[in-house]
């Protein structure tokens, strides 16, 4: 008797009914997350373990690569991701039960871990992560039921059957029967449903009403010192440079924040202690109720490449960290700030360089509004002359005084160093690189930065000459961003463009390249133009 051997194209019904089942799981987890808390989130909670256990190099590619979208880079990623293991669930489940379905509760497993790592969890934050286990395991056994059970001799599921009479003819009904219109029926409702409930579940988790009605009655108080009006000779913006000034929109934003946190006035607290002479406790109210001091100040990211654009420049309003310390009382010997956000980002902060005169802000507006969601409402930091991962904490509630030799701050602990003074640079803002010009004036504009010493000069070369001077904009303080622009006599062919800035001690910035981690980047930005 001869063995015949059968293939067959691989039938999708296993598939669908694993990413079905998948989603299932995820849109219950979501809805079981509402009365917990949005941290309980399986989807998100993982995300945000990803977040903080991914490897430096790969943060810094993510950032380098998609910027500011990163966080949309990392949701579509994992959709992608778990869209693949649910269908090999489904296989697996039809092919070698129970082992589709323990991987679905691997899954669950994996947000239980990630949910109770989250700041604040309690064991209620698990128990969405063990519905959808439940739910996801029993959709996905729902579904392969509606399936033609295996049959000897007969090819299903894209399997090889070697058997005596086994042909073309014996295997088709069974899959036929694989999608039967019961299976694509039932599976469609199932989605339905899925996709109604995580809908209504994300919204219900992330319901911003009465937040959004907390910020729209907020009067800003008149501040006790106003930010000095920016001189028409600031701005260069009419050149191609970068406006002075960012729009709150256009402002960067970097943090890992997966979900914005939703913290009204009458929930923030700041509670200060540590090395310090009394514990203090600061409500919104006795926020409100001390002078503020408004100031223009640039902020910048540790994560801005060499000419990138992870910096902006904006008008502050707030209440003096060095007052806000004063009322706690800082112990001799205390050197760190360590700050945390409602969301469990830690920051430590030098405290002589909150309290060495500069304008360091608890602040609570931003361009004259109350602070927009993403960039720390109600309350976040703002300190001149250090990066935003040493100083910049978004959503705070919490400040530990402490020493550096004690303590260490989330990226520190990830390989970043403990301080993070700003490192000068300058870059081209216009015109764009790889650009084509016709031959004479070609106007050159860009923007450069030495946060708390000032910017004395900047120049540019072309194709290794000679430095030649660019023209300044006026300076608004040593605290923001400096425009400048160069008026280049270009001849045809191509030419590479570098500018260096330096500073008002008279150092020029650092021309050696070195990559954003582990304390900012640094080298000579550089675009390259042909002159026709």
């Amino acid at each position: 008797m001869s063995s015949t051997t059968t293939r067959r194209s691989l039938s999708p019904a296993p598939g669908i009914a694993g990413v079905v089942a998948v989603g299932a799981a995820l849109a219950a987890g979501e809805l079981a997350a509402v009365p917990i808390s949005p941290d309980a989130s399986p989807y998100f909670a993982v995300g945000s373990s990803v977040v903080d256990l991914s490897p430096k190099p790969v943060r810094d590619w993510a950032i380098d690569t998609f910027g500011t979208a990163d966080k949309l880079a990392l949701f579509v990623g994992m959709g992608v991701l778990i869209a693949v293991l649910a269908a090999a669930c489904g296989y697996l489940e039809r092919r070698r039960p129970p082992l589709g379905s323990l991987v679905v509760v691997a899954f669950g497993v994996v947000g239980v871990i990630a949910a109770l790592n989250r700041p604040n969890a309690t064991w209620t934050h698990a128990l969405p992560s063990v519905v959808a286990g439940i739910v996801g395991v029993l959709v996905l056994r729902l579904l392969l039921a509606q399936l033609a059970p295996r049959r000897a001799g007969a090819v299903t599921d894209g399997a090889v059957t070697d058997g005596a009479g086994a042909d073309d003819a014996d295997a088709r009904p069974a899959e036929r029967a694989s999608m039967s219109r019961r299976f694509v029926l039932t599976a469609a409702g199932v989605a339905a449903v899925a996709v109604a409930a995580g809908v209504v579940g994300r919204k219900m988790l992330t319901d911003t009403a009465g937040i959004i009605a907390d910020r729209a009655r907020i009067l800003l108080p008149t501040p006790r010192t106003s930010a000095p009006p920016v001189p028409d000779g600031v701005d260069l913006s009419d050149s191609g440079a970068t406006p002075f000034m960012t729009d709150n929109d256009d402002f960067y934003r970097i943090d890992t924040a997966l979900q914005v946190p939703t913290l009204t006035t009458e929930d923030w607290r700041l509670r200060i202690h540590g090395d310090v002479d009394k514990e203090v406790t600061l409500t919104w109210d006795d926020l409100l109720a001390m002078p503020m001091t408004e100031r223009i100040v640039t902020l910048t990211c540790v994560s801005n490449e060499v000419g990138g654009d992870l910096v902006g420049n904006a008008r502050w309003l707030g209440v003096p960290m060095s007052e806000v310390l004063d009322l706690a009382g800082v112990k001799p010997g205390s050197d760190m700030l360590l700050s945390t956000s409602i969301d469990g980002w830690t920051c430590g902060t030098p405290i002589s360089d909150v309290t060495d005169g500069r304008d360091a802000l608890l602040a609570i507006g931003m361009n004259g509004s109350p602070l927009p969601f993403e960039h720390g409402y109600p309350v976040r930091q703002v300190v001149p002359g250090l990066y935003g991962y040493v100083s910049a904490t978004k959503w705070v509630v919490d400040w530990e005084i402490t020493r550096f030799s004690e303590a260490k701050a989330y990226w520190t602990t990830r390989g970043w160093s403990a301080m993070g003074p700003i490192k000068m640079a300058s870059r081209f803002d216009r015109p764009a690189d790889n650009s084509e010009h016709p031959a004479g004036e070609v106007i050159v504009a860009g923007t450069a930065w030495a946060q708390h010493t000032g910017i004395e000069r900047v120049e540019v070369r072309v194709d290794q000459g000679p430095w030649q001077p660019a023209e300044l904009a006026e300076e608004y303080s040593i605290d923001t961003w400096r425009q400048w622009r160069f008026p280049w006599q270009a001849t045809k062919g191509e030419h590479t463009l570098e500018c260096r800035a330096i500073d008002k001690l008279g150092r020029p910035q650092i021309e050696r390249y070195q990559a954003t981690a582990p304390d900012g980047a640094s080298g000579l930005d550089d675009h390259v133009y042909t002159i026709v």
